[in-house]
């Protein structure tokens, strides 16, 4: 199968906006849980979730965290603009860094309301810590599809504080309603921790506490990789096929201690599962970096490996699981490198055979999403066949509905 021919349309379904969750479910673990395996369908609760994982599963959580990334300015005439940071200018190497930056940064944003933008600056007052915070935005530069806006602020605050001060959870847009203040913690996971992401790994909305307990229980590992989710994970796929569909990029962070750990997994055979489509695209994205350092061709940009769209559909896919990884912690150890930090656009696809991960924990995404197309690449057509069950039994859909537990078909 050719991915660049594959039709959109052949991934759709109806959903109705009653089964698109607006609000998540309280306490998190009670949500309902969809379990696939050998071609068969049953249900739970996700507090079991642990029952129906192997022991000595390698667990992989995305510990990102959600910024505030929308902020409000209002004019003197009283109407809105709305600035909507997407992720940092190119002169910063990584989210971190930027994120970092005190009294003044560039970020590349969508603006709402761009044509009532006269003045040379917004400008917006904010409470923080019983002080006033002045936060003064100007345009830089206009593109096709996005603002290079510079912030400047008047202490000595890191922009991640800045936006923690002046900002709002950026909900998705098919909730169609506005972040209320109980956004923040509930559109969060409990083990988030690097600052980035503008859109939740919601799979990992579920997990608690007690959860991680019964893991321990049972002797699954935890482990942690880092994708900044990017607004374009909401992108549409417009196009006819996905040969005219550009996958959005996304930074990564990765430790070689956690490629190291993999690799290790993947010798004794243990069963690798992700949490999430984002920890799912992060980890078969080492595998490509490990085929290009191995083949001596590898893309550099600001000194680090990336990988392109249709990399995995180009390269040539016979180096073993285990030599591409070994490669990469070869490379990093050669140059130093104790974190791997760079960007995936990485597309799976339904002609996507994947390398190292067997099961995977997820929501139930968009229709005509590249989410959906990445839930076909691990049980093909029988999608159609899970998410027709869900539709039935009453489950609840997209951000803050229901999860699934989804083994590789055979």
């Amino acid at each position: 199968m050719n991915p660049k021919e594959i039709r959109i349309a052949d991934f759709t379904y109806e959903l109705p906006d009653e089964r698109i969750a607006k609000y998540p479910l309280q306490p998190r673990d009670s949500s309902k849980l969809l379990i696939y395996k050998d071609e068969a369908i049953a249900e739970t609760v996700f507090k079991s979730i642990a029952e129906h994982l192997p022991e000595n599963t390698f667990l992989i959580f995305n510990n990102t965290k959600v910024v505030e990334a929308r902020i409000l300015f209002e004019k003197n005439t009283g109407s809105i603009i709305e600035i909507f940071c997407l992720e940092p200018s190119e002169v910063y190497s990584d989210i971190t860094t930027a994120m970092l930056q005190q009294h003044k940064v560039q970020w590349k944003c969508l603006v709402g309301g761009a044509k009532k933008w006269k003045e040379k600056s917004l400008i917006k007052k904010v409470t923080y810590n019983e002080s006033e915070l002045i936060l003064r935005a100007t345009i830089i530069q206009k593109y096709n599809d996005y603002f290079l806006i510079e912030f400047e602020w008047d202490n000595t605050l890191s922009f991640a504080e800045v936006l923690h001060a002046a900002g709002v959870i950026p909900l998705p847009p098919y909730l169609n309603r506005k972040a209320e203040a109980v956004d923040a913690s509930t559109y969060q996971t409990i083990y988030a921790k690097h600052d980035g992401s503008v859109a939740a790994p919601t799979a990992g909305l579920h997990f608690t506490q007690a959860i991680f307990k019964s893991l321990e229980q049972k002797n699954i590992s935890v482990n942690n990789i880092t994708l900044h989710v990017g607004a374009g994970t909401f992108m549409p796929v417009k196009s006819e096929t996905l040969q005219g569909h550009e996958m959005h990029s996304e930074f990564i962070d990765v430790s070689i201690n956690f490629i190291q750990q993999l690799l290790k997994a993947i010798q004794q055979k243990q069963k690798i599962v992700c949490v999430g489509t984002t920890s799912i695209r992060t980890v078969e994205t080492l595998y490509w970096m490990g085929v290009k350092i191995e083949n001596e061709k590898w893309k550099i940009e600001n000194g680090e490996i990336v990988i392109q769209q249709w990399d995995a559909y180009e390269l040539n896919n016979s180096v073993t699981i285990e030599t591409a990884l070994q490669s990469l912690i070869n490379w990093m150890q050669q140059n130093n490198r104790q974190q791997l930090i760079t960007k995936t656009q990485i597309i799976i696809t339904p002609a996507y055979q994947l390398k190292i991960v067997d099961g995977i924990i997820t929501n139930f995404h968009q229709p005509q999403s590249t989410l959906l197309l990445l839930i076909s690449a691990f049980v093909e057509d029988d999608w159609k066949k899970i998410y027709k069950y869900a539709l039935a039994n009453n489950f609840r859909f997209l951000s803050y509905g229901d999860s699934s537990l989804l083994w590789k078909k055979s």
